[in-house]
């Protein structure tokens, strides 16, 4: 068994081990899902009303910013993990054991990334009751999802340096929001960029989050011929311009992550 091979396999049995502890702290899922869930029934019926889309209702608008947020916010769970593991000597006792250094990092962000398509699906059954609804056919829904669980993946190894940066889950979740709440908020998620002023606009059409929201609301077909025309290049190609977020994202956190993970391990 080379070592690929064997990272991957020892990667598979901490994925398993994080998932077990989701089962036996339900809380955990529980309140990952709730979250979401509240955000599309607060923005559907509180704010829906108010914002309004042209040529089409703000429900169909609101879920794919809504999916992008979600998932978003679910890679943060892997920096969490991280800062939890090492505080509490969990990461000590995995250096203990005849593994791979990267089958820690591999089985998080694979374990939250199975953690997010739960939540995809229970948030896809909400759209779906306040008014959703996908107008594109099953392979480019699928691609949509799909599209969105990988962005959420590459960026969950970002979240894996800040976790094993600092020495607490408390400290990773007040550093994590700092970028994240700019990230989700200054976007195309819950308006058009075309009505954010300034720098603001420009921010949010080279803002990847806009991009995966873009490409999900595409892939969906929740975009009609009314909706002003986008002046970025992201925004006019979302679907490859979140595929590059993706590819970059991946080149450049991975590596920085496992240096780190090594860092971490030596402390």
């Amino acid at each position: 068994m080379n070592a690929f091979t064997e990272a991957l396999a020892d990667g598979a049995v901490v994925a398993k081990r994080n998932l077990i502890k989701i089962k036996r702290v339900p809380d955990l899922l529980v309140f990952s899902t709730l979250q979401p869930i509240m955000f599309v029934l607060l923005f559907a019926y509180v704010f829906g009303g108010s914002i309004a889309v042209p040529g089409m209702d703000y429900r169909e608008f609101l879920m794919a910013g809504i999916f992008a947020q979600t998932v978003v916010f679910g890679a943060t769970i892997t920096g969490s993990g991280l800062a939890e593991d090492i505080q509490k000597g969990v990461i000590d006792r995995f250096r203990s054991l005849p593994m791979a250094r990267s089958a820690v990092l591999i089985g998080r962000t694979t374990s939250d990334l199975l953690n997010n398509v739960l939540v995809i699906v229970v948030m896809s059954l909400t759209g779906l009751a306040v008014g959703w609804r996908i107008h594109s056919s099953p392979l480019e829904a699928l691609a949509g999802f799909a599209l969105l669980l990988l962005f959420a993946y590459a960026l969950s190894w970002g979240m894996a340096i800040v976790g094993l940066m600092v020495r607490s889950p408390e400290v990773f979740n007040n550093a994590s929001f700092i970028v994240i709440f700019p990230l989700t908020f200054i976007a195309n998620t819950f308006v058009q960029e075309s009505n954010l002023p300034g720098a603001l606009r420009v921010f949010a059409e080279w803002n990847p989050v806009s991009a995966v929201t873009a490409a999900a609301r595409e892939l969906f077909g929740n975009t009609n011929a009314m909706m002003p025309v986008a002046d970025s290049w992201p925004l006019r190609h979302p679907v490859l311009a979140t595929l590059v977020w993706v590819a970059v994202f991946l080149a450049v956190f991975v590596p920085l992550a496992t240096r780190q993970y090594r860092k971490a391990v030596s402390r």
